[in-house]
């Protein structure tokens, strides 16, 4: 089962609850830094480019606080799109059991529920034994009482702890949708807010815009639209314009190679074209729709996309854009996802310095 559609399928399942932590988690041993200023704090910004990482990348190691500063610290990262989860769990937030819960459920779907999980999230709560659901709902109410007595203070203490090592967290991701309650928006951008970010981020479509864009103009904050294969469908093969008309606020998480892999377009006349509109962009290579495996992500610089034609197009004329690592190929038995994340620092820093 695709990752994507299986944590879709929980999601969707659970429409309707209280806003959830995104399935990720994050972190192991990992590479020596590529760079540091003069100060000893990290710094990934090369060639007037903004450098960074998704800490969704880091989602196959143990998560905390002190993981996530050592991951940025040996990967020598200092620009962060922190997903919500892994922020939270440095919050104290109550340990989800939603992974654990979906497999069991999952395992026992018959394929026409499986199908119907896959498509819609119906067919899972269904099935869910008496102690699942007690599981789950202890969960949800642990899980409220946290963010409802959560104290700003202490995330001004954790902000505090990634400035000191030089890292900037420019977006915090706890993807509100339309189908959020205003509480959880209003969260959502108020925990970005005081961790310093510029902006939350979330799926795109036009009806998660409409919902959240007020906030965003509330809080002076960006609501930035991510986006998977969306361009490679008729709603939004044209472009992003309706969903941008929405608010001068509304922004775009531009992922340019699931744009590349989707649709085959080079991505540079996306950017050219947007370039006012675009906040940060996830960055990573992977093989075009003509491919033998179309659209599948590979080692950087072993796929299609023109992954160093748009870091040197940020740098040449963009700089303000933040250019996001999100790591998912394959990480090889004898390395882990730090040193990956390291190595493709290295290959930015190269591009950018050295070229």
């Amino acid at each position: 089962m695709n990752r994507r559609k299986f944590f879709g399928m929980g999601a969707s399942a659970l429409a309707g609850m209280a806003l959830m932590p995104s399935l990720a988690s994050c972190a192991g041993e990992a590479a020596k830094p590529t760079a540091k200023a003069a100060d000893g704090k990290v710094n990934s910004d090369f060639g007037g480019v903004h450098i960074g990482v998704i800490t969704y990348s880091w989602r196959d190691m143990p998560g905390g606080l002190e993981n996530l500063l050592d991951y940025c610290r040996r990967a020598g990262v200092s620009n962060l799109e922190l997903m919500g989860n892994d922020l939270e769990t440095a919050l104290g937030a109550p340990e989800s059991p939603m992974m654990s819960l979906y497999a069991s459920v999952f395992a026992r779907l018959t394929e026409e529920q499986r199908n119907r999980a896959m498509s819609s999230g119906a067919g899972i709560m269904e099935v869910m034994t008496d102690d699942e659901k007690k599981q789950l709902a202890d969960f949800q109410k642990a899980y409220s009482d946290f963010r409802n007595n959560l104290d700003m203070n202490k995330v001004e203490e954790v902000r505090k702890r990634f400035e000191d090592l030089g890292i900037d967290i420019h977006i915090v991701k706890t993807q509100p949708t339309s189908a959020s309650s205003d509480e959880d928006i209003e969260y959502a951008f108020k925990l970005a807010k005081a961790m310093g970010a510029k902006g939350v981020t979330s799926e795109m479509s036009v009806e998660n815009a409409k919902r959240c864009a007020p906030f965003a103009e509330k809080y002076d904050m960006y609501y930035c639209m991510h986006n998977h294969f969306q361009y490679a469908t008729p709603e939004f093969a044209a472009g992003p314009e309706e969903v941008l008309a929405v608010s001068p606020n509304v922004m775009l998480n531009f992922d340019f190679a699931h744009y590349f892999g989707s649709t085959g377009k080079n991505p540079c006349d996306f950017i050219e074209k947007y370039h006012d509109r675009i906040f940060s962009m996830h960055t990573k290579d992977k093989t075009g729709p003509d491919a033998a495996t179309p659209n599948e992500n590979q080692v950087w610089g072993q796929g299609q996309t023109p992954l160093a034609d748009v870091l040197k197009l940020v740098q040449s004329k963009y700089p303000q854009i933040y250019c996001d690592i999100e790591l998912e190929y394959a990480v090889a038995p004898w390395s882990d996802s730090v040193k990956e994340v390291g190595t493709c620092v290295k290959f930015a820093r190269q591009v950018l310095e050295l070229s």
